[in-house]
């Protein structure tokens, strides 16, 4: 008997570690191709474009990590299985990209028109770094609750249950939509509240749109692969969040100086950024 709950466990243990291993895969073939990408950049426009193509690319991937655990929050509360998980987040990216991109031509376009704009987007950045850093984690949060629930729910029929994959169904010849679409519709409006902090905080590095939406797509497509990671091991990331405040006060003061024609390098930028979110995540590990 013992034996077999052993043999169990062991089981069960190797299909967790599967599971987390090609999601890391994933995640590095991802990263790999950003890497292929920005060796391009490098070859066409130079090093100083590069750079900023990277510091971009990180400072999105990282400020990208607290948004990830929201997703999870928002899976969790609506008891969404695992594999329903990956069509919402595979239809949310897309969503992300037609929206990052609107959203950057509209920034830079401000941006270059009323040059003051950037520092009320320094604010803004120091402001939800504190904010992160002070906020404790509610995981009491019932987002079936939420205004925002209540609102769709009285404009659009919903299911009450999942019906498999599907975001929309027809029963008796009327459409109704399931809580997979609700659960979309949520994802991509957390993701709109998400890029007025990490479009504002990629603009300290750089205005070129080109590099910004590159920067920005690459970053969106390995998320999906690096939720997975999160989800399985969650706990050991939560001082992740001191990280994220920490570079988004970063990028806000880096805006900020600005103002007063100091500018930091884009290389001193990255290490910065990279060495935050490196000891982040050892803190997290550590504690």
């Amino acid at each position: 008997m013992y034996s077999t709950y052993k043999l169990f466990r062991e089981y069960n243990f190797e299909g967790y570690m599967m599971k987390v291993k090609k999601a890391v895969r994933n995640f590095i073939f991802w990263v790999s191709i950003s890497i292929i990408v920005n060796f391009i950049v490098f070859i066409i426009s130079g090093k100083e474009v590069a750079l900023e193509y990277l510091g971009g690319y990180v400072v999105e991937l990282s400020l990208s990590v607290d948004n990830l655990f929201l997703f999870l929050m928002i899976f969790t509360n609506f008891n969404i299985p695992q594999e329903y998980q990956k069509r919402v987040l595979t239809y949310g990216i897309i969503g992300a990209m037609v929206l990052r991109f609107i959203f950057i031509f509209l920034g830079i376009t401000i941006i270059n028109k009323f040059h003051f704009v950037t520092y009320i987007f320094s604010v803004i950045l120091i402001f939800s770094g504190f904010k992160m850093m002070i906020k404790e984690e509610d995981k009491s949060t019932n987002y079936r609750d939420k205004k925002i629930v209540k609102f769709l729910k009285g404009i659009i029929p919903f299911t009450d249950e999942i019906e498999g994959e599907y975001f929309f169904i027809r029963k008796n010849t009327k459409l109704y939509a399931t809580p997979l679409f609700l659960i979309l519709l949520l994802i991509e409006s957390s993701d709109i509240i998400f890029a007025m902090d990490s479009i504002p905080a990629i603009f300290s590095i750089t205005t070129n749109v080109v590099i910004v939406y590159l920067s920005n797509i690459f970053a969106i497509i390995g998320l999906r692969s690096l939720y997975f990671i999160l989800s399985k091991l969650n706990s050991m990331f939560k001082g992740i969040k001191y990280g994220v405040g920490c570079i988004l006060i970063f990028t806000g003061i880096k805006l900020l100086l600005i103002f007063f024609n100091i500018t930091i390098p884009t290389l001193l930028s990255l290490i910065v950024i990279v060495v935050i979110l490196f000891l982040s995540i050892l803190l997290s590990f550590v504690f």
